[in-house]
């Protein structure tokens, strides 16, 4: 998950109940609504190393991977490891200092700021709650859009159960749950078929679906240039022969 507040703002990052279970790896941590709805996020999950599920995913990656909030950056890490280039961004500085120190490349970036390789990552990532950035899941699909190159490919992690709403939340520690003093901030939540009827008509084609561990995943391709769809599996030798590096023109981090 991508740091606390409306994904563009920046704030401190020695003082917020975010940055403060990163740093010590545990929450408890949670999505609270107005309405005080409390949704218990999965610090503990995040700072560890890549589960099987998480392996399962990255699998999939193709060509150069994009990870949109990164958060303590454990798939960057992982990606990094194995030789793929991989950069994660995140608006949480404690984010992005973590993933350095797990020897991954991030930014303290939004999703929505100018980025590195902009139409040349081969695969972007939307796990751990990062469909909601922002609150507009369509404006968030027409991003990723210019990010991928034609026909690239967009993994996120949607809500297993039908689900599709926006609301004004604010993350809270344990002790803050009844607390007002975090500031608010724009989320969204999406099951597979909201997800679905949103990129759809933004020329998104599903390639596959799929369920581990009670997490729920969809894959698809962006808008192609090219009159007929390259196979499944194609973009991943293509990327090995193109003369291109989307991490070429960054800076490791800006925090």
């Amino acid at each position: 998950m991508t740091g606390p507040g409306r994904d563009t703002m920046r704030r401190p990052w020695s003082s917020d109940p975010y940055s403060d279970a990163l740093r010590t790896g545990r929450g408890p941590l949670l999505l609270r609504r107005r309405d005080g709805w409390l949704l218990p996020l999965e610090v503990e999950r995040w700072c560890a190393r890549a589960d099987a599920v998480d392996l399962q995913v990255l699998e999939r990656c193709e060509g150069a991977v994009l990870d949109v909030g990164c958060g303590p950056g454990r798939l960057v890490a992982e990606l990094t490891a194995r030789g793929r280039p991989t950069l994660g961004i995140d608006v949480s500085r404690a984010a992005v200092a973590h993933t350095l120190r797990l020897g991954g490349q991030a930014l303290t970036r939004s999703v929505f700021d100018s980025l590195p390789g902009e139409g040349r990552w081969d695969t972007a990532l939307l796990l751990d709650g990062n469909l909601g950035i922002g609150g507009d899941p369509s404006a968030l699909l027409r991003r990723l859009a210019e990010l991928l190159t034609p026909s690239g490919l967009l993994i996120a992690e949607t809500v297993p159960v039908d689900v599709d709403e926006s609301a004004e939340v604010r993350i809270v520690n344990g002790a803050e749950a009844d607390s007002g003093a975090e500031a608010t901030f724009p989320w969204a939540r999406l099951g597979t078929p909201a997800l679905l009827r949103r990129a759809r008509p933004l020329g998104w084609r599903d390639t596959d679906q799929w369920t581990a561990g009670g997490r729920s995943f969809v894959a698809l391709r962006s808008r192609t240039t090219s009159s007929s769809a390259e196979p499944p599996n194609s973009r991943a030798v293509i990327s090995s022969q193109r003369p291109r590096n989307p991490l070429a023109d960054s800076a490791v981090a800006d925090a």
